[in-house]
């Protein structure tokens, strides 16, 4: 242990604060802590000394200071001060899996001991109360959690109970209100009161109040009740409160930043009586305001619980001091924070690579240039990680490592061609490429909701079976066949729609049908009958638009058949021997807790990252700053920062300045590749406090960086060919086919497998 942590364990009486930054080895404090804890109790800051010492156990110590392992367990005893039993300590998590790294380093430490320890997450430590006083406030102790389809179906049936229909008040918007309110613990009742004139909220509510009855009817909490329900029983039960107070001596909590109020209520009234509380915390890794998290609890520590203990752990033992030197920068701009100053022993580094290029697929090509010369140096691909503010950002470098055959894996969100309004919006182009296509048929025919049943499906398909023709044959003529009367309007004024959508495509750009198509579906307005995630569906169906715009601009033949056979490609990936192997992509976000030797950042634009909706308003300024630091922190060896002189997002182009973050990183930090050197912020734009003044004067001109001419595409390969992959190694052409401009090879590598290039970008050489 450093001093500094040293400090943290052995401060175990009171309250204390661990400000722990990015890669500090807060998990091996909080172990050590709790081991600590259970040995020698508050021993390290007392001179007491319970039972008498003989001369025997002086002379055991000394044996065991001069290296006697064995000597040590008759003295044991005479070493701990009020230490607890296991069962008075209780580890608050945020994740599973934490829980269980938790459980299993304190069994190296403690043995058999360690399983009595309550280490867990806020809902399986109030679960356990509820199971074990739940009857108190009229629930038994086999009640059902519901999960988030149960909680939907659950809101469906208040709706139908309370005639409130779907597209007036959603039931995910109504879901999400209440969640809201049961994170700052406000009941249906004092909802209603506050809900005054508001229309929308009078309707939620009513959903609420029910919403609530259905589940103790049905003796069942959502996931916000195991927290709300545990904070009101023990509010309401003081002879409970009393149990559980005496019960837990110690609390520590990991991730304090990231709880909301009623997680604070519930720590508050647990520490109530021995004050012994230590929470372990980033307040520069605060980025979940969006699921209710407070930074306010972390800052307030000091004010909420008095004579608290403050102890900084700012040694890193992650990254390279230019890594650390850009986060400590761009976060101290930032006015909401205790403040502290990452370091490290590990040296300074690589410095900080920021790329610029000309837009989003240069961006993305320069990525995969960069992963593919590092391994073909003897790197691996998961020592990269691309990392994102907004997940449509994934769908240009996706196609660029499809194309180069870079293995990849996306976590914390969907592929890009797997999301659900992806899918359905594939699956109409599909059909309107190949009618006969059933499958992708039965998947848009109801939706949106046209009326069109299940029933009146299978019905059309028996009749398609046994006449040998299409479904879609049958539809558009279901005035014919009588089993299908009760729905023949509504079968062939979809099929009439499809047919006005390809004949459409005879006439204008596949852009333009793809548009045309989603507006007289219905599919773009039925996407805003649910408010809160209409924003990022829409945002991904304005991508595929611009996704169709691009393809066409990029091939002299574009047809609709030739972009479906490519995205085909963009979702077979060949992962065989290559399962672990791989480039991780994700969200900032989903990257809190996790490390990569290299990190790209891309997007790193003004409207981009930060985000246009934060850009006016300094409090989701400095959410968005602590994700900037949250992502530069990842990075363990080297760190790019990408960003591009325009940008094709959400079906149309922009033209952004740099991020205010870039420009809070110190020049010497930096290394510039691409098409220019840094900008100067714009006259009487943004100017951060503090920024260093930019002189393009006292540096030297940045190297240019200019993607090579393309070569043209190889379509004399043939099969039987033997070729040479910079990365990949030799191997044999197995297959060749045409794609617009572009050929598709399948090539077996002797020493990567068999891998699918586009011959345009792959840089094959015959051997």
């Amino acid at each position: 242990m450093n001093d500094r942590q040293r400090r943290a364990i052995f401060q175990t009486e009171g309250p204390v604060l661990v400000l722990a930054g990015a890669g500090s080895g807060k998990t091996t404090v909080l172990v050590n802590r709790i081991a600590n804890l259970i040995k020698f109790g508050s021993a390290y800051h007392s001179d007491a000394v319970y039972g008498t010492v003989e001369k025997e156990d002086i002379e055991n110590l000394q044996a065991y200071l001069d290296g006697d392992a064995f000597a040590y367990a008759p003295i044991e005893p005479l070493m701990r001060v009020n230490a607890p039993r296991p069962w008075e300590i209780l580890a608050i998590t945020f994740t599973n899996k934490a829980a269980r790294e938790l459980k299993e380093r304190l069994e190296a430490f403690l043995g058999a001991d360690a399983q009595d320890i309550w280490a867990a997450t806020f809902h399986a430590a109030c679960a356990r109360i509820l199971r074990r006083d739940g009857a108190r406030i009229g629930f038994s102790s086999h009640f059902t959690i519901y999960d988030t389809d149960d909680s939907k179906k659950a809101m469906k049936e208040c709706q139908r109970a309370l005639n409130i229909d779907d597209r007036l008040i959603s039931h995910k918007l109504a879901l999400h209100e209440i969640s809201n309110a049961k994170d700052c613990l406000i009941t249906p009742e004092e909802y209603e009161q506050s809900a005054g004139a508001d229309f929308a909220k009078q309707k939620i509510a009513q959903l609420y109040r029910a919403y609530q009855d259905s589940l103790k009817k049905a003796d069942a909490m959502d996931f916000d009740d195991i927290i709300v329900n545990t904070v009101y029983l023990l509010e309401q039960n003081p002879d409970l409160l009393e149990y559980y107070q005496h019960r837990f001596k110690y609390i520590m909590v990991d991730e304090y930043q990231d709880t909301n109020h009623a997680q604070y209520r519930l720590v508050s009234l647990l520490a109530a009586a021995h004050q012994n509380l230590c929470v372990v915390g980033d307040d520069d890794q605060s980025i979940y305001k969006f699921r209710g998290a407070t930074i306010e609890n972390i800052l307030s520590f000091e004010s909420q619980f008095k004579n608290a203990v403050v102890v900084r752990l700012e040694q890193n033992y992650r990254s390279t001091q230019n890594i650390l030197d850009a986060a400590n920068a761009v976060i101290a701009h930032n006015t909401q924070r205790k403040g502290k100053n990452l370091w490290t022993d590990h040296g300074g580094g690589e410095k900080i690579v920021v790329s610029t290029s000309y837009d989003e697929q240069t961006e993305a090509r320069f990525i995969a240039d960069t992963v593919l010369n590092g391994v073909a140096k003897g790197g691996h691909f998961n020592d990269y990680a691309v990392l994102y503010r907004m997940n449509a950002q994934s769908n240009s470098v996706e196609n660029a490592f499809v194309r180069l055959g870079v293995p990849y894996a996306i976590f914390g969100g969907l592929k890009f061609y797997d999301r659900k309004e992806i899918r359905d919006a594939l699956a109409y182009l599909t059909v309107l490429n190949n009618p006969a296509d059933d499958i992708r048929l039965r998947r848009i025919i109801n939706e949106p909701k046209r009326g069109i049943g299940d029933t009146t499906v299978e019905r059309a398909a028996d009749i398609a079976n046994q006449l040998g023709v299409s479904l879609f044959d049958v539809i558009k003529s279901a005035s014919d066949y009588p089993a299908l009367s009760r729905a023949a309007g509504k079968l062939t004024e979809f099929a009439a729609m499809m047919e006005d959508c390809m004949a459409k495509g005879e006439e204008c750009s596949l852009r333009e049908m793809f548009d045309h198509c989603m507006k007289v579906s219905g599919y773009v307005d039925s996407l805003s009958l649910d408010p809160a995630t209409f924003a990022d569906r829409l945002a991904n169906i304005k991508e595929l638009s611009g996704n169709l715009e691009r393809y066409t601009e990029e091939n002299d033949e574009a047809t609709l058949s030739g972009f479906l056979e490519e995205v085909a490609l963009m979702t077979d990936i060949d992962n065989l021997n290559e399962q672990t192997d791989r480039v991780v992509m994700m969200t900032m976000h989903a990257a809190k807790g996790l490390e990569f030797n290299t990190v790209f950042l891309i997007g790193m634009e003004e409207g981009v990252f930060p985000g246009m909706q934060a850009v006016y308003n300094p409090s989701e300024i400095e959410e968005e700053r602590r994700l900037a630091y949250v992502g530069i922190t990842r990075a363990k060896q080297q760190l790019f920062l990408t960003k591009a002189r325009s940008r094709s997002l959400y079906g149309s182009t922009t033209f952004n300045r740099p991020s205010r973050f870039l420009e809070e990183i110190p020049d010497e930090l930096i290394k510039e590749v691409g098409l220019s050197q840094r900008p100067k912020p714009a006259a009487g734009g943004y100017v951060p406090k503090s920024a260093p003044s930019y002189s393009a004067a006292k540096k030297p001109a940045a190297k240019p960086f200019v993607p090579k001419p393309s070569a043209p595409a190889m379509i004399d390969f043939s099969a039987g060919d033997t070729v040479e992959h910079g990365t990949f190694g030799r191997g044999v052409v197995l297959s060749v086919k045409k794609m617009g401009n572009d050929a598709l090879l399948e090539i077996a590598f002797e020493t990567t497998g068999t891998k699918k290039l586009m011959a345009k970008f792959a840089k094959l050489k015959k051997v």
